[in-house]
Protein backbone atom coordinates (compact mmCIF):
# COMPACT_ATOMS: atom_id res chain seq x y z
CA UNK A 1 0.00 0.00 0.00
CA UNK A 2 1.04 3.62 -0.48
CA UNK A 3 1.87 5.93 2.42
CA UNK A 4 -1.07 8.15 3.40
CA UNK A 5 1.37 11.07 3.59
CA UNK A 6 1.86 10.76 -0.18
CA UNK A 7 -1.73 11.97 -0.64
CA UNK A 8 -1.40 15.06 1.57
CA UNK A 9 0.20 18.11 -0.05
CA UNK A 10 0.91 20.02 3.17
CA UNK A 11 2.85 17.01 4.47
CA UNK A 12 5.07 16.85 1.41
CA UNK A 13 2.89 14.49 -0.62
CA UNK A 14 2.11 14.74 -4.32
CA UNK A 15 -1.46 13.56 -5.00
CA UNK A 16 -1.18 14.50 -8.67
CA UNK A 17 1.65 11.99 -9.06
CA UNK A 18 -0.69 9.31 -7.69
CA UNK A 19 -3.49 10.42 -10.03
CA UNK A 20 -1.13 10.14 -13.00
CA UNK A 21 -0.07 6.64 -11.92
CA UNK A 22 -3.74 5.64 -11.65
CA UNK A 23 -4.38 7.03 -15.14
CA UNK A 24 -1.52 4.90 -16.47
CA UNK A 25 -3.17 1.86 -14.89
CA UNK A 26 -6.55 2.84 -16.39
CA UNK A 27 -7.71 2.76 -12.77
CA UNK A 28 -9.98 4.96 -10.66
CA UNK A 29 -8.51 8.48 -10.31
CA UNK A 30 -11.30 9.93 -8.15
CA UNK A 31 -10.24 7.59 -5.34
CA UNK A 32 -7.34 9.98 -4.61
CA UNK A 33 -9.73 12.78 -3.64
CA UNK A 34 -11.85 10.30 -1.68
CA UNK A 35 -8.76 9.32 0.33
CA UNK A 36 -7.86 12.96 0.98
CA UNK A 37 -11.42 13.59 2.22
CA UNK A 38 -11.30 10.50 4.46
CA UNK A 39 -7.94 11.63 5.85
CA UNK A 40 -9.31 15.07 6.71
CA UNK A 41 -12.43 13.56 8.30
CA UNK A 42 -10.32 11.17 10.37
CA UNK A 43 -7.99 13.99 11.39
CA UNK A 44 -10.92 16.18 12.52
CA UNK A 45 -12.41 13.32 14.55
CA UNK A 46 -9.05 12.53 16.11
CA UNK A 47 -8.55 16.22 16.95
CA UNK A 48 -12.00 16.36 18.55
CA UNK A 49 -11.09 13.35 20.70
CA UNK A 50 -7.90 15.13 21.77
CA UNK A 51 -9.85 18.28 22.66
CA UNK A 52 -12.31 16.29 24.75
CA UNK A 53 -9.41 14.58 26.49
CA UNK A 54 -8.00 18.01 27.38
CA UNK A 55 -11.38 18.93 28.89
CA UNK A 56 -11.34 15.72 30.92
CA UNK A 57 -7.89 16.63 32.26
CA UNK A 58 -9.11 20.11 33.20
CA UNK A 59 -12.17 18.69 34.96
CA UNK A 60 -10.00 16.14 36.76
CA UNK A 61 -7.81 18.97 38.08
CA UNK A 62 -10.91 20.78 39.31
CA UNK A 63 -12.16 17.62 40.99
CA UNK A 64 -8.80 17.23 42.73
CA UNK A 65 -8.92 20.82 43.95
CA UNK A 66 -12.51 20.40 45.21
CA UNK A 67 -11.62 17.24 47.11
CA UNK A 68 -8.54 18.86 48.57
CA UNK A 69 -10.72 21.72 49.82
CA UNK A 70 -13.28 19.15 51.06
CA UNK A 71 -15.92 20.62 48.75
CA UNK A 72 -18.69 18.86 46.79
CA UNK A 73 -17.43 17.61 43.40
CA UNK A 74 -20.53 15.65 42.28
CA UNK A 75 -21.36 17.93 39.35
CA UNK A 76 -17.79 17.80 38.11
CA UNK A 77 -17.78 14.00 38.42
CA UNK A 78 -20.98 13.82 36.35
CA UNK A 79 -19.41 16.15 33.81
CA UNK A 80 -16.34 13.92 33.64
CA UNK A 81 -18.49 10.83 33.04
CA UNK A 82 -20.24 12.54 30.12
CA UNK A 83 -16.96 13.75 28.67
CA UNK A 84 -15.49 10.25 28.90
CA UNK A 85 -18.52 8.87 27.03
CA UNK A 86 -18.02 11.53 24.38
CA UNK A 87 -14.31 10.72 24.14
CA UNK A 88 -15.00 6.98 23.85
CA UNK A 89 -17.45 7.59 20.99
CA UNK A 90 -14.95 9.84 19.20
CA UNK A 91 -12.07 7.38 19.64
CA UNK A 92 -14.22 4.55 18.26
CA UNK A 93 -15.33 6.74 15.38
CA UNK A 94 -11.73 7.71 14.64
CA UNK A 95 -10.71 4.02 14.62
CA UNK A 96 -13.53 3.18 12.18
CA UNK A 97 -12.56 6.07 9.93
CA UNK A 98 -8.90 5.04 10.07
CA UNK A 99 -9.87 1.51 9.00
CA UNK A 100 -11.92 2.91 6.11
CA UNK A 101 -9.02 5.16 5.12
CA UNK A 102 -6.52 2.27 5.08
CA UNK A 103 -8.92 0.03 3.16
CA UNK A 104 -9.38 2.75 0.55
CA UNK A 105 -5.62 3.32 0.26
CA UNK A 106 -5.15 -0.41 -0.43
CA UNK A 107 -7.26 -0.05 -3.58
CA UNK A 108 -4.69 2.33 -5.09
CA UNK A 109 -1.88 0.71 -7.06
CA UNK A 110 1.84 1.25 -6.65
CA UNK A 111 3.53 4.04 -8.59
CA UNK A 112 3.97 2.88 -12.19
CA UNK A 113 7.62 3.16 -13.22
CA UNK A 114 8.30 5.64 -16.03
CA UNK A 115 9.76 2.89 -18.25
CA UNK A 116 6.50 0.87 -18.28
CA UNK A 117 4.57 1.03 -21.60
CA UNK A 118 1.31 2.89 -20.95
CA UNK A 119 -1.69 0.99 -22.29
CA UNK A 120 -4.67 -1.02 -21.13
CA UNK A 121 -4.25 -3.53 -23.96
CA UNK A 122 -1.76 -6.36 -23.54
CA UNK A 123 -1.32 -6.45 -27.31
CA UNK A 124 0.85 -3.38 -26.64
CA UNK A 125 3.30 -5.21 -24.38
CA UNK A 126 6.81 -4.33 -25.56
CA UNK A 127 9.32 -7.01 -26.54
CA UNK A 128 12.63 -5.81 -25.07
CA UNK A 129 14.89 -8.59 -26.37
CA UNK A 130 14.87 -12.14 -27.71
CA UNK A 131 17.28 -15.07 -27.46
CA UNK A 132 17.61 -18.44 -29.16
CA UNK A 133 20.37 -21.05 -29.32
CA UNK A 134 22.68 -20.62 -32.29
CA UNK A 135 21.14 -22.17 -35.38
CA UNK A 136 17.72 -22.72 -33.78
CA UNK A 137 14.70 -21.98 -35.97
CA UNK A 138 12.06 -20.11 -34.00
CA UNK A 139 9.05 -20.95 -36.12
CA UNK A 140 5.78 -22.83 -35.96
CA UNK A 141 6.29 -26.47 -36.87
CA UNK A 142 3.57 -28.64 -38.36
CA UNK A 143 5.44 -31.91 -37.96
CA UNK A 144 5.63 -31.98 -34.16
CA UNK A 145 3.37 -33.05 -31.32
CA UNK A 146 1.89 -30.81 -28.67
CA UNK A 147 3.53 -31.03 -25.26
CA UNK A 148 0.75 -33.12 -23.72
CA UNK A 149 0.96 -35.62 -26.57
CA UNK A 150 4.70 -36.01 -26.07
CA UNK A 151 4.11 -36.66 -22.38
CA UNK A 152 1.37 -39.17 -23.21
CA UNK A 153 3.70 -41.04 -25.57
CA UNK A 154 6.35 -41.12 -22.84
CA UNK A 155 3.66 -42.59 -20.55
CA UNK A 156 4.53 -39.64 -18.31
CA UNK A 157 1.09 -38.62 -17.13
CA UNK A 158 -2.46 -39.88 -16.73
CA UNK A 159 -5.06 -37.14 -17.35
CA UNK A 160 -8.08 -39.45 -17.40
CA UNK A 161 -7.63 -40.78 -13.88
CA UNK A 162 -6.61 -37.29 -12.77
CA UNK A 163 -9.93 -35.86 -13.93
CA UNK A 164 -11.75 -38.79 -12.32
CA UNK A 165 -10.14 -38.12 -8.94
CA UNK A 166 -9.70 -34.33 -8.98
CA UNK A 167 -12.09 -32.99 -11.61
CA UNK A 168 -11.32 -30.47 -14.36
CA UNK A 169 -7.58 -30.20 -15.15
CA UNK A 170 -6.67 -32.93 -12.69
CA UNK A 171 -3.76 -35.18 -13.60
CA UNK A 172 -1.30 -37.71 -12.24
CA UNK A 173 2.33 -37.43 -13.26
CA UNK A 174 3.91 -40.85 -13.60
CA UNK A 175 7.24 -42.43 -14.45
CA UNK A 176 9.33 -40.04 -16.60
CA UNK A 177 6.84 -37.25 -15.96
CA UNK A 178 7.64 -37.46 -12.25
CA UNK A 179 11.38 -37.68 -12.82
CA UNK A 180 11.45 -34.75 -15.27
CA UNK A 181 9.42 -32.57 -12.92
CA UNK A 182 11.66 -33.45 -9.98
CA UNK A 183 14.76 -32.85 -12.09
CA UNK A 184 13.58 -29.31 -12.82
CA UNK A 185 12.96 -28.73 -9.11
CA UNK A 186 16.41 -30.04 -8.14
CA UNK A 187 18.17 -28.16 -10.92
CA UNK A 188 16.34 -24.94 -10.08
CA UNK A 189 17.19 -25.18 -6.39
CA UNK A 190 20.85 -25.86 -7.12
CA UNK A 191 20.95 -23.10 -9.75
CA UNK A 192 19.76 -20.47 -7.26
CA UNK A 193 21.74 -21.74 -4.28
CA UNK A 194 24.89 -21.31 -6.39
CA UNK A 195 23.89 -17.66 -6.84
CA UNK A 196 23.62 -16.82 -3.15
CA UNK A 197 19.99 -17.68 -2.48
CA UNK A 198 18.82 -19.45 0.67
CA UNK A 199 16.33 -22.33 0.29
CA UNK A 200 13.07 -21.80 2.17
CA UNK A 201 10.15 -24.22 2.25
CA UNK A 202 6.99 -22.33 3.10
CA UNK A 203 3.77 -23.28 4.89
CA UNK A 204 0.87 -24.03 2.56
CA UNK A 205 -1.63 -21.95 4.58
CA UNK A 206 -1.60 -18.39 5.94
CA UNK A 207 -3.69 -16.63 8.56
CA UNK A 208 -6.21 -14.15 7.18
CA UNK A 209 -4.39 -11.12 8.62
CA UNK A 210 -1.13 -11.87 6.82
CA UNK A 211 -2.80 -13.07 3.63
CA UNK A 212 -4.65 -9.74 3.52
CA UNK A 213 -1.31 -7.92 3.67
CA UNK A 214 0.23 -9.91 0.83
CA UNK A 215 -2.74 -10.29 -1.55
CA UNK A 216 -5.73 -8.24 -2.69
CA UNK A 217 -7.98 -10.29 -0.40
CA UNK A 218 -11.08 -8.23 -1.11
CA UNK A 219 -10.72 -9.13 -4.79
CA UNK A 220 -9.70 -12.78 -4.43
CA UNK A 221 -11.46 -13.95 -1.27
CA UNK A 222 -14.00 -15.95 -3.25
CA UNK A 223 -11.29 -17.49 -5.45
CA UNK A 224 -8.91 -18.64 -2.72
CA UNK A 225 -9.30 -21.95 -0.91
CA UNK A 226 -9.64 -21.44 2.84
CA UNK A 227 -10.29 -23.34 6.06
CA UNK A 228 -12.59 -21.64 8.56
CA UNK A 229 -11.77 -22.02 12.24
CA UNK A 230 -14.23 -20.25 14.53
CA UNK A 231 -13.46 -16.53 14.48
CA UNK A 232 -12.68 -14.97 11.11
CA UNK A 233 -9.19 -14.00 12.29
CA UNK A 234 -8.35 -17.71 12.56
CA UNK A 235 -9.30 -18.47 8.94
CA UNK A 236 -6.43 -20.08 7.05
CA UNK A 237 -5.99 -19.45 3.33
CA UNK A 238 -4.27 -21.89 0.98
CA UNK A 239 -1.44 -19.93 -0.62
CA UNK A 240 -1.59 -19.20 -4.34
CA UNK A 241 2.17 -18.68 -4.54
CA UNK A 242 5.10 -19.07 -2.17
CA UNK A 243 5.73 -15.34 -2.60
CA UNK A 244 2.91 -14.74 -0.10
CA UNK A 245 4.35 -16.52 2.98
CA UNK A 246 7.91 -15.50 2.04
CA UNK A 247 6.97 -11.82 1.93
CA UNK A 248 5.45 -12.17 5.41
CA UNK A 249 8.54 -14.00 6.73
CA UNK A 250 10.12 -10.74 7.98
CA UNK A 251 6.85 -8.98 8.90
CA UNK A 252 7.18 -6.44 11.75
CA UNK A 253 10.99 -6.58 11.61
CA UNK A 254 13.51 -3.77 11.25
CA UNK A 255 16.32 -4.58 8.80
CA UNK A 256 19.53 -2.59 8.62
CA UNK A 257 21.77 -2.20 5.54
CA UNK A 258 24.32 -4.82 6.62
CA UNK A 259 21.52 -7.43 6.74
CA UNK A 260 20.60 -6.83 3.12
CA UNK A 261 19.93 -8.01 0.53
CA UNK A 262 18.01 -11.03 1.79
CA UNK A 263 17.53 -13.63 -0.96
CA UNK A 264 15.06 -16.46 -0.70
CA UNK A 265 14.12 -19.18 -3.16
CA UNK A 266 10.92 -21.12 -2.76
CA UNK A 267 9.49 -24.13 -3.94
CA UNK A 268 0.28 -20.33 -9.23
CA UNK A 269 -7.81 -21.16 -20.55
CA UNK A 270 -8.00 -21.89 -23.92
CA UNK A 271 -5.36 -24.06 -25.49
CA UNK A 272 -3.43 -23.61 -22.24
CA UNK A 273 -5.88 -26.10 -20.71
CA UNK A 274 -4.09 -28.91 -22.56
CA UNK A 275 -2.04 -31.25 -20.44
CA UNK A 276 -0.21 -29.73 -17.50
CA UNK A 277 0.52 -26.15 -18.65
CA UNK A 278 -2.34 -24.46 -16.73
CA UNK A 279 -3.55 -26.41 -13.71
CA UNK A 280 -4.97 -25.91 -10.21
CA UNK A 281 -1.80 -27.15 -8.51
CA UNK A 282 1.43 -25.34 -9.30
CA UNK A 283 4.98 -26.54 -8.58
CA UNK A 284 7.09 -23.54 -7.65
CA UNK A 285 10.61 -22.92 -6.35
CA UNK A 286 11.27 -19.45 -4.91
CA UNK A 287 14.41 -17.58 -3.93
CA UNK A 288 14.68 -14.84 -1.33
CA UNK A 289 17.30 -12.19 -0.52
CA UNK A 290 17.42 -9.10 1.87
CA UNK A 291 19.28 -5.93 0.67
CA UNK A 292 22.90 -4.60 0.23
CA UNK A 293 24.69 -7.88 -0.44
CA UNK A 294 23.48 -9.49 -3.57
CA UNK A 295 25.40 -12.61 -2.71
CA UNK A 296 23.00 -13.89 -0.04
CA UNK A 297 19.42 -15.08 -0.22
CA UNK A 298 16.94 -17.92 0.18
CA UNK A 299 14.55 -20.07 -1.83
CA UNK A 300 11.64 -22.44 -1.26
CA UNK A 301 10.10 -25.37 -3.07
CA UNK A 302 6.42 -26.24 -3.13
CA UNK A 303 4.41 -28.21 -5.63
CA UNK A 304 5.25 -26.50 -8.96
CA UNK A 305 7.28 -23.31 -9.01
CA UNK A 306 10.74 -22.11 -8.17
CA UNK A 307 10.83 -18.40 -7.42
CA UNK A 308 13.30 -15.75 -6.40
CA UNK A 309 12.32 -13.33 -3.65
CA UNK A 310 14.43 -10.36 -2.62
CA UNK A 311 14.35 -7.77 0.15
CA UNK A 312 16.72 -4.95 -0.72
CA UNK A 313 17.98 -1.46 0.00
CA UNK A 314 15.50 0.97 -1.63
CA UNK A 315 18.37 2.65 -3.49
CA UNK A 316 19.44 -0.63 -5.09
CA UNK A 317 16.16 -2.25 -6.02
CA UNK A 318 16.17 -1.42 -9.74
CA UNK A 319 19.65 -2.85 -10.19
CA UNK A 320 18.46 -5.92 -8.31
CA UNK A 321 15.37 -6.12 -10.55
CA UNK A 322 17.52 -6.41 -13.67
CA UNK A 323 19.78 -8.91 -11.92
CA UNK A 324 16.76 -11.10 -11.09
CA UNK A 325 15.40 -11.28 -14.62
CA UNK A 326 18.98 -11.88 -15.76
CA UNK A 327 19.23 -14.93 -13.48
CA UNK A 328 16.01 -16.31 -14.97
CA UNK A 329 17.40 -15.71 -18.46
CA UNK A 330 20.57 -17.61 -17.53
CA UNK A 331 18.42 -20.56 -16.45
CA UNK A 332 16.54 -20.79 -19.76
CA UNK A 333 19.70 -20.25 -21.77
CA UNK A 334 21.20 -23.22 -19.93
CA UNK A 335 18.18 -25.28 -21.05
CA UNK A 336 18.55 -23.86 -24.60
CA UNK A 337 14.92 -22.78 -24.80
CA UNK A 338 14.25 -19.79 -27.11
CA UNK A 339 12.61 -16.89 -25.30
CA UNK A 340 11.70 -13.22 -25.40
CA UNK A 341 11.60 -10.64 -22.58
CA UNK A 342 8.40 -8.59 -22.55
CA UNK A 343 7.63 -5.39 -20.64
CA UNK A 344 4.03 -5.61 -19.45
CA UNK A 345 1.71 -2.65 -20.06
CA UNK A 346 0.63 -0.46 -17.16
CA UNK A 347 -3.01 -1.54 -17.30
CA UNK A 348 -2.09 -5.20 -16.75
CA UNK A 349 0.05 -4.66 -13.64
CA UNK A 350 -1.28 -5.89 -10.32
CA UNK A 351 -1.60 -3.28 -7.59
CA UNK A 352 1.73 -4.15 -5.96
CA UNK A 353 3.93 -4.07 -9.06
CA UNK A 354 5.70 -0.90 -10.18
CA UNK A 355 7.06 -2.73 -13.22
CA UNK A 356 6.85 -6.29 -14.53
CA UNK A 357 8.91 -8.16 -17.09
CA UNK A 358 7.80 -11.56 -18.41
CA UNK A 359 9.99 -14.20 -19.96
CA UNK A 360 8.02 -16.00 -22.65
CA UNK A 361 9.46 -19.18 -24.15
CA UNK A 362 8.82 -20.55 -27.63
CA UNK A 363 6.35 -23.43 -28.14
CA UNK A 364 6.85 -24.74 -31.70
CA UNK A 365 3.63 -26.78 -31.96
CA UNK A 366 1.51 -23.78 -30.97
CA UNK A 367 3.75 -21.38 -32.85
CA UNK A 368 3.85 -18.79 -30.10
CA UNK A 369 5.73 -17.51 -27.10
CA UNK A 370 4.11 -18.38 -23.76
CA UNK A 371 4.82 -17.00 -20.30
CA UNK A 372 7.15 -18.99 -18.07
CA UNK A 373 8.52 -16.20 -15.85
CA UNK A 374 7.17 -13.03 -14.27
CA UNK A 375 9.59 -10.62 -12.58
CA UNK A 376 8.21 -7.69 -10.57
CA UNK A 377 9.61 -4.84 -8.50
CA UNK A 378 6.99 -4.01 -5.87
CA UNK A 379 9.21 -1.33 -4.27
CA UNK A 380 7.89 -0.62 -0.72
CA UNK A 381 4.23 -1.40 -1.51
CA UNK A 382 4.22 -4.81 0.23
CA UNK A 383 6.77 -4.03 2.94
CA UNK A 384 4.74 -1.05 4.19
CA UNK A 385 1.68 -3.24 4.81
CA UNK A 386 3.91 -5.83 6.51
CA UNK A 387 5.95 -3.24 8.46
CA UNK A 388 9.34 -4.44 7.22
CA UNK A 389 11.38 -1.35 8.04
CA UNK A 390 14.73 -0.27 6.59
CA UNK A 391 17.70 1.41 8.23
CA UNK A 392 18.09 3.33 11.45
CA UNK A 393 15.49 6.00 12.16
CA UNK A 394 16.89 9.53 11.89
CA UNK A 395 15.42 12.56 13.67
CA UNK A 396 15.17 14.30 10.30
CA UNK A 397 13.09 11.49 8.76
CA UNK A 398 9.60 12.70 7.83
CA UNK A 399 8.48 9.28 6.60
CA UNK A 400 9.22 5.72 7.65
CA UNK A 401 11.61 3.87 5.35
CA UNK A 402 10.83 0.37 4.16
CA UNK A 403 12.83 -2.28 2.31
CA UNK A 404 11.89 -2.95 -1.30
CA UNK A 405 10.37 -6.32 -2.23
CA UNK A 406 11.06 -8.00 -5.56
CA UNK A 407 9.97 -11.36 -6.90
CA UNK A 408 10.65 -13.39 -10.01
CA UNK A 409 9.77 -16.86 -11.16
CA UNK A 410 12.75 -19.01 -11.92
CA UNK A 411 10.92 -22.15 -13.00
CA UNK A 412 7.25 -23.11 -13.01
CA UNK A 413 8.22 -26.74 -13.39
CA UNK A 414 5.20 -28.10 -15.23
CA UNK A 415 5.14 -25.16 -17.66
CA UNK A 416 8.87 -25.47 -18.26
CA UNK A 417 8.43 -29.20 -18.79
CA UNK A 418 5.78 -28.45 -21.42
CA UNK A 419 8.23 -26.18 -23.25
CA UNK A 420 10.98 -28.80 -23.09
CA UNK A 421 8.59 -31.48 -24.39
CA UNK A 422 7.76 -29.41 -27.47
CA UNK A 423 11.31 -28.25 -28.20
CA UNK A 424 13.25 -31.45 -27.45
CA UNK A 425 10.96 -34.07 -29.04
CA UNK A 426 12.01 -36.29 -31.92
CA UNK A 427 10.01 -38.84 -33.88
CA UNK A 428 11.35 -41.55 -31.57
CA UNK A 429 11.14 -39.86 -28.18
CA UNK A 430 12.60 -37.02 -26.12
CA UNK A 431 16.13 -35.67 -25.99
CA UNK A 432 16.99 -34.72 -22.41
CA UNK A 433 18.47 -31.22 -21.82
CA UNK A 434 22.04 -31.67 -20.65
CA UNK A 435 21.64 -29.86 -17.27
CA UNK A 436 18.80 -32.19 -16.23
CA UNK A 437 20.43 -35.53 -17.03
CA UNK A 438 22.28 -35.99 -13.75
CA UNK A 439 18.99 -35.64 -11.84
CA UNK A 440 17.31 -38.51 -13.76
CA UNK A 441 17.71 -42.24 -13.08
CA UNK A 442 20.54 -43.48 -15.28
CA UNK A 443 21.35 -39.93 -16.48
CA UNK A 444 19.81 -40.61 -19.92
CA UNK A 445 20.49 -38.45 -22.96
CA UNK A 446 17.32 -39.76 -24.61
CA UNK A 447 13.97 -41.19 -23.45
CA UNK A 448 12.15 -43.33 -26.05
CA UNK A 449 8.40 -43.20 -26.54
CA UNK A 450 6.54 -45.97 -24.71
CA UNK A 451 3.09 -45.84 -26.32
CA UNK A 452 1.11 -44.60 -29.31
CA UNK A 453 -1.31 -41.69 -29.30
CA UNK A 454 -5.08 -42.18 -29.25
CA UNK A 455 -6.71 -41.36 -32.59
CA UNK A 456 -8.62 -38.41 -31.13
CA UNK A 457 -5.50 -36.61 -29.88
CA UNK A 458 -4.79 -33.04 -30.97
CA UNK A 459 -2.13 -33.73 -33.62
CA UNK A 460 -3.74 -36.88 -34.98
CA UNK A 461 -6.87 -34.94 -35.92
CA UNK A 462 -5.04 -32.48 -38.14
CA UNK A 463 -1.82 -34.10 -39.32
CA UNK A 464 -1.09 -36.95 -41.75
CA UNK A 465 0.62 -40.03 -40.37
CA UNK A 466 4.33 -39.29 -40.04
CA UNK A 467 6.85 -41.81 -41.36
CA UNK A 468 9.01 -43.47 -38.79
CA UNK A 469 12.61 -42.35 -38.65
CA UNK A 470 15.70 -42.02 -36.52
CA UNK A 471 16.33 -39.63 -33.70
Amino acid sequence: MLDVIDFITERGGDPEKIRESQRRRSANVEVVDEIIALFEDHRRTQYSATQVNSKINDVQKQIGAKKKAKEDADELLKQKVELEKEKKALVESAAEKDALLKAKIKTVGNYVHDSVPVSNNEDNNVVERTWAPEGAAVEKRSNVLSHHEVLLRLDGYDPDRGVKVVGHRGYFLRQWGVFLNQALINYGLEFLSQRGYTPLQTPQFMLKDYMGKTAQLEQFDEELYKVTDGEAKNDKYLIATSEQPISAFHADEWLIPKDLPIKREAGSHGRDAWGIYRVHQFEKVKAYLPAPCINRGSFTANRAKIEQFLLTDPEKSWDAFHDMIGISEEFYKSLELPYQIVSIVSGALNNAASKKLDLEAWFPFQGEYKELVSCSNCTDYQSRALEIRFGSKMQTDVKKKYVHCLNSTLCATTRTMCCILENYQTEEGLRVPEPLRKYLPGAPEFIPFAKELPKESTSQKSLPQRPKGGK
